[in-house]
């Protein structure tokens, strides 16, 4: 079981901010690729990395929206579907065949609540998207994550990994009846796993792989969810507009993006690695008990211990070779 789950303490907190954390931080030179950079909390990281330097690559499914939210950016764009095997590897092909190293990979994008769907391979989609997509995506980068001499990996998590710890017997829902929260959460829990496996391979290449929760941001993530369903959850007022209450984890956009651009740059992280981090901060370890209702309001901070346990990184790592075929 992991001991690293000890805040720093930063200095940041839950109500700082994506340029508030990377004040006096020159990423000139830097290239950063961030999935799901041209939506919610995505936009908000990848118009800070820019603006701190980096040279800023945004794979799109959607061309057309993404062309439309990042309007005004200097930043690039690239194909990508990360529920399309196929996809991955041609944009890994290209970014690789520039020769490029890659400083900064920010594994953003992903799908929530979605009623039960399968891709191509018959794999449960917000487990193959939010997982198996960025496993098969950094795997393909790796020599580039390499060949950058230093590097970060950061999986967006979530504390809705509470919901559930990953079923390694049956992860797309092919013996047991689905459930889309349980299957989120399950997601996010092996996005919290896949930075501990990551980072025990790279550690002794200089990549370092962190997971992060971003807080409770209502963007088009929600597009599952209904109004009322939002309003009984409250993440929205009785106008429909999203609550900023930094007291219960309901953050801006621009909040939401701190701490995954804190973990992608930040010195206080040097030398550490594969660990799980909230409020621009390593979280603490939080008891190990029961799964969290799905909507559960004032949800207390920290990780659950099943979502940063080696053994199960380890075993979904292998799990995940096996599902997609790659490797590092």
């Amino acid at each position: 079981m992991s001991n690293l789950q000890t805040p720093l303490p930063s200095g940041f907190g839950a109500s700082s901010t994506a340029q508030d954390v990377l004040a006096g931080i020159d990423l000139s030179g830097k290239t950063a690729i961030v999935t799901g950079g041209y939506s919610g909390i995505g936009t908000e990281t990848t118009r800070a990395l820019r603006a701190a330097g980096a040279r800023v690559i945004v794979p799109a499914r959607d061309a057309e929206k993404a062309r439309a939210a990042m309007a005004g950016m200097d930043v690039e764009m690239a194909a990508l579907d990360l529920a399309d095997p196929a996809s991955i590897d041609v944009f890994a092909d290209a970014f690789l065949a520039s020769g490029a190293p890659l400083h900064i990979l920010i594994n953003s994008a992903g799908i929530m609540a979605c009623p039960l769907t399968r891709d191509i391979r018959g794999y449960e989609a917000q487990f193959a998207t939010n997982h198996l997509g960025h496993f098969q995506l950094t795997a393909r980068l790796w020599p580039a994550l390499v060949r950058a001499g230093g590097a970060r990996v950061i999986a967006l998590s979530s504390l809705g990994h509470r919901y559930a710890a990953v079923d390694l017997d049956d992860p797309h829902f092919e013996r047991r009846a689905y459930d889309r929260w349980i299957a989120y959460g399950q997601s996010k829990s092996a996005n919290a796993l896949f930075a501990v496996g990551l980072d025990a391979r790279g550690k002794a290449h200089g990549v370092r792989a962190f997971s992060v929760h971003p807080g409770r941001i209502i963007t088009d993530l929600a597009r599952h969810m209904s109004v009322e369903e939002l309003q009984k959850a409250g993440a929205l007022d009785e106008n429909g507009r999203p609550i900023v209450d930094i007291e219960r984890g309901m953050k801006s956009t621009a909040q939401g993006a701190a701490t995954s651009v804190w973990a992608a740059s930040h010195a206080q992280l040097s030398g550490l690695g594969g660990v799980y981090c909230e409020d621009c901060d390593i979280a603490a370890l939080a008891p190990d008990g029961e799964v969290t209702a799905a909507g559960s309001a004032g949800m207390s901070a920290g990780v659950r211990p099943w979502a940063v346990d080696p053994a199960a990184a380890e075993h979904l790592w292998v799990l995940s070779e096996q599902m997609t075929g790659v490797g590092i």
